[in-house]
């Protein structure tokens, strides 16, 4: 590679991309259970990519396909202040990226309304490529989310109802 082929500028923040693409996962300990989510937004047309956003943050107590969606759903909404033409989305979720490309159906209601919900978002772009990547290709958006679960509980949540009531 010469010189001139090495890093460019992405637009300038708020100035249309081509292309934005999105890599994202949640999951939960236990199924239910203490759940979080991660999602990052890149900027594909540098090299390497920029990293512009990331989400990784603990969702309470809910099961992994919730997380899943809830992980899609916040890389979407983190990618709003970066628009683009394009947007790819990987993830490693099955369930999700064939329930958004319509190729299976929601069998689940209470993931009907994400299921909305993103299809929704998604509106935005002229163009989706959604797919499905093995967990190894996902690994940023999964430490993510294990630095969510992994975190100390802010001290608040720790305290026995009475004693947070106190005061």
């Amino acid at each position: 590679m010469s010189e001139a082929d090495g890093p460019r500028d992405g637009p300038p923040d708020g100035a249309e991309r081509e292309v934005v693409a999105i890599y994202c996962d949640g999951g939960a300990r236990g199924n239910p259970g203490p759940a979080a989510i991660g999602a990052i937004v890149l900027d594909p047309s540098t090299t390497p990519p920029t990293r512009l956003a990331t989400v990784s943050e603990r969702i309470g107590s809910t099961t992994n396909n919730v997380a899943e969606y809830r992980a899609l759903i916040a890389g979407l909404l983190a990618a709003r202040p970066f628009p683009s033409r394009r947007v790819v989305v990987r993830a490693d979720s099955m369930l999700v990226v064939k329930q958004v490309e319509g190729a299976w159906r929601v069998k689940q209601p209470h993931l009907r309304p994400l299921l909305d919900e993103a299809r929704k978002l998604l509106r935005a772009y002229d163009e989706v490529d959604i797919g499905h990547v093995p967990r190894a290709q996902n690994a940023d958006a999964d430490a993510l989310v294990n630095a969510a679960l992994d975190a100390p509980e802010p001290v608040a949540d720790l305290a026995p109802r009475g004693l947070r009531d106190r005061g």
